[in-house]
């Protein structure tokens, strides 16, 4: 058995402090205990969650571990990712690099690997957290992605108190299913995948120290915070047993109230206690104003505090709408930067971005802006999706009591419970009252104009292309996601010239703890195609060209999906050699010789489609002497693969309209994309590089492939008639002149050969499909499940139950903490 040298090196690498699973039971500001709130650290095999009377972990257990390639195999795909990126001597160099590599520091480098992943989950994910948490700059902009949910198809549930409540209630209903264990486990053609992340998206904070991030979660949470116009409220939602303990009306009660007590408050003083500023500064910054915030132990501001963090989730109410979809999605992603008087008065200061983020517009466009580090974009679509689709089934159950449930149980109807058996809640809101110390003030003024500067400094189109969608690509035998991604390629190659280093991430839920790993792009066949494509060149060449390197992103995106990509592997050498000079002895131990290493200023990370601003960002370890650094990582192609130039994130879901995130580089794109049976929806930002101009680009580029298809198809017949259309050909090849109903009357033919899909698509083969392994594309889940019966269990996250007099004593506590509210009938 290997000792914890290495684990003891990556917990001091990581710069944050090596907290155990559970904190100490010191109490916190708030009353609560630190027993409730959980680190972020990696929990080791014996305390992965095993399969309980519940059906969501049911599989926990029987999910392989996430394979460490073979070194070969992964320096080959290496080479080939790079090969169209470079020219011929470029590519010569990193061949000699990569041969050099493989003789030398990288078979003993893959040792280690395989040593220090005995006995853990996964060998990429303490890697992937440091990658994370380590990270200094804004969270805003850089990590963070969003989703716009499509609006409620209901029109006169479109107001904002009515929508917002009705998202609450069904997002509670996900937080008990989950909690219950009800939640049905995700699946990918038949085959469970790894739900391990459901379990960090509620009650967790983002929390920045002086030595980097972590991760705390508070498992029991049953509070939520509302922030409206910069002010915070809070108020219970569950009981001790995860039942909500509110109806809808409830919730709207509540909300309107906050609403209506966020108007009393002047834009000036809005301002200044809008202290959800703070989080969009450098970690180290924030760090420090929580250290000024919580000094006093037992404070109001240390409290205050504590109700956010702990809290389930925060719902903004923005007393603004957008006039249009690009303005939308800034406002999901980041907010609006607008001064008043000169105050800043737009939503950019009415955001949390350390927490999971409901967010709703006065005329009910809501959208979720998520922190990033514990949970994928496919796992908090799957959340989306099954609140967006409950919100729909609850509003059916009004008028028809036998419409069906989304959920295996459901809460006891609270209006019709004994409010003694709620226990000890608070269901009035209360306002948080920050003392707006000196020290706060002056950050608070600055953080917000510098936050204002990196809103002007992005820009953000939208394309709602509706000329086709998945179906008509299709019904011509494309894979709708490689479709999309050569429409990138080929747009980007017309506008300047040449093809860019591009990322796409596939989901590797397959296996234990999987998270994503990334496509490159960019093959010689697409650079085939592009070039053949803007040439002058006969249509079915184009076309062919194009099919050939959708065939090669296609089979790219299945080997990623097996864990078989070349990123993710190198990147968790190149942490092995990092972690530094950490010898083992033949029988897998290690010993620490060099001490703690740090990372480079430039070191390249884990690559992620919403955050690989991860590059260049300002790392706390140190690293070896250049020199010393293995061929394969000093070469300069290990910086172009590392330099993503398109970032990309495939979302095929019908409750969004769009999602997006950030450009990830200076010079680059930030593109998220839904396909949908007729239209693609594409959301791109960019640091103001004629954002507009490519999205006109892409459209152009549809019309005309579209074009060349249907021109082929003419020009080579039909290539897929209709099964109405065989049963002709089959069993009436021509027409009888010898009388019966066959015989009578003249057969209408086509003028020419009409593509059947020009009228209606057709189905094709499951091969043909999208396989729905590329990144943000998988979702096998959310539709209207069967009724599953689960037993539930009055525990804590850790499986213990929770000391009913230690419970009420800090819910006493707690229930003193801000101004309660006044409420009226809404």
């Amino acid at each position: 058995m290997p000792n914890n040298s290495l684990d003891e090196a990556l917990a001091k690498s990581q710069g944050a402090p090596n907290v155990p699973d559970a904190l100490s039971s010191k109490e916190t500001k708030s009353g609560s205990t630190k027993s409730d709130i959980q680190s972020p650290k990696i929990p080791s095999e014996a305390q992965v969650m095993k399969p309980k009377a519940g059906v969501t972990y049911a599989y926990q257990d029987k999910l392989p571990k996430l394979p460490i390639p073979d070194l070969e195999s992964t320096c080959k795909r290496y080479l080939e990712a790079l090969k169209p990126l470079q020219s011929a001597r470029e590519h010569e160099d990193t061949v000699a690099a990569v041969q050099e590599f493989l003789k030398k520091d990288g078979p003993q480098l893959q040792e280690r690997l395989k040593k220090y992943a005995t006995g853990k989950s996964s060998y990429i994910e303490q890697f992937w957290y440091d990658s994370y948490l380590n990270f200094d700059n804004p969270v805003v902009l850089n990590l963070n992605p969003f989703f716009l949910l499509e609006d409620d198809p209901t029109p006169a549930r479109n107001n904002q108190v009515t929508r917002a409540a009705s998202l609450v209630v069904s997002s509670l209903a996900f937080v008990r299913a989950i909690r219950k264990e009800e939640l049905p486990p995700d699946a990918l053609r038949g085959q469970p995948l790894d739900m391990y992340q459901y379990s960090r998206i509620f009650g967790t904070s983002r929390i920045p120290t002086e030595n980097g991030c972590i991760i705390a979660q508070d498992p029991m949470a049953k509070h939520i915070v509302v922030i409206c116009r910069g002010q915070f409220y809070w108020f219970d939602v569950l009981d001790d047993n995860s039942d909500t303990i509110m109806t809808e009306k409830d919730i709207a009660v509540n909300l309107q109230a906050i609403v209506e007590d966020a108007q009393q408050t002047s834009i000036q003083e809005a301002a200044r206690g809008a202290l959800g500023v703070l989080t969009t500064e450098n970690r180290k910054v924030w760090a420090g104003m929580r250290d000024v915030l919580t000094r006093e132990e037992g404070s109001n501001n240390a409290d205050c505090l504590s109700i956010v963090d702990s809290a389930l989730f925060l719902l903004c109410l923005d007393y603004t709408e957008s006039p249009t979809s690009h303005d939308l999605c800034m406002n999901m992603l980041c907010g609006t930067n607008e001064i008043e008087k000169g105050v800043q008065v737009g939503t950019c200061t009415n955001r949390w971005y350390d927490k999971l983020q409901i967010i709703v517009c006065k005329n009910g466009s809501a959208g979720i802006n998520f922190e990033h580090t514990g949970a994928d974009g496919h796992t908090i679509l799957r959340m989306a999706s099954d609140v967006y689709t409950d919100t729909i089934l609850r509003f059916a159950k009004t008028i028809n009591g036998q419409a069906p449930s989304l959920w295996a149980s459901s809460s006891p109807d609270p209006s019709k419970r004994d409010p003694e058996s709620f226990g000890d809640v608070s269901t009035i809101p209360h306002k948080l009252e920050w003392d707006m110390l000196p020290e706060l003030k002056t950050a608070l003024r600055f953080a917000e104009t510098r936050l204002a500067d990196l809103i002007q400094q992005n820009e953000f189109r939208t394309l709602e292309f509706g000329g086709y969608g998945k179906n008509f690509m299709t019904s011509m035998s494309f894979s709708p996601d490689a479709f999309v991604q050569m429409a990138f390629q080929a747009a980007y190659y017309g506008l300047y010239g040449r093809l860019e280093c591009t990322y796409e991430p596939a989901m590797t839920k397959l296996f234990l703890h999987g998270r994503t790993e990334a496509i490159r792009t960019v093959t010689t066949e697409v650079v085939d195609f592009v070039r053949t494509f803007w040439g002058d060149n006969p249509a079915n060449q184009k076309i062919e060209a194009l099919r050939k390197a959708c065939q090669r992103h296609t089979a790219i995106t299945k080997e990623c999906a097996k864990a078989q990509g070349q990123d993710r592997h190198l990147y968790a050498l190149y942490c092995v050699w990092q972690r530094g000079g950490i010898d083992m002895d033949q029988d897998g131990n290690e010993a620490a010789s060099n001490g703690t290493q740090e990372l480079e200023e430039n070191s390249p990370p884990i690559a992620t489609a919403e955050a690989e601003a991860h590059q260049g960002s300002n790392d706390r370890r140190r690293s070896p002497a250049r020199s010393s650094i293995p061929s394969i990582f000093s070469d300069p192609g290990w910086d172009r693969l590392n330099t993503t130039i398109l970032s990309t994130s495939n979302c095929g879901n019908p409750a969004l309209r769009h999602f997006g995130f950030g450009p990830v580089s200076s010079d680059g794109f930030g593109i998220g994309y839904i396909i949908k049976d007729d239209s693609v929806s594409i959301c791109a930002s960019s640091k103001h590089r004629q954002t507009k101009r490519f999205m006109d680009a892409l459209e152009s580029y549809f019309n005309e492939i579209r074009r060349l298809l249907r021109q082929t198809q003419r020009m080579a017949g039909s290539s897929k008639a209709s099964r109405a259309r065989e049963v002709d050909e089959i069993k009436h090849p021509a027409q009888s002149t010898k009388g019966g109903r066959f015989g009578r009357g003249r057969a209408v033919q086509q003028k020419g050969k009409m593509d059947a899909s020009a009228v209606m698509d057709v189905d094709i083969d499951d091969d043909e499909e999208d396989d729905g392994l590329g990144g943000y594309g998988f979702f096998d889940a959310g539709m209207l499940l069967q009724a599953l019966k689960g037993n539930s269990n009055e525990t804590d996250g850790s499986g213990k139950e929770k000391g009913r007099n230690e419970r009420a004593s800090e819910v006493s506590r707690r229930s003193a903490i801000g101004k309660k509210l006044q409420l009226m009938d809404y």
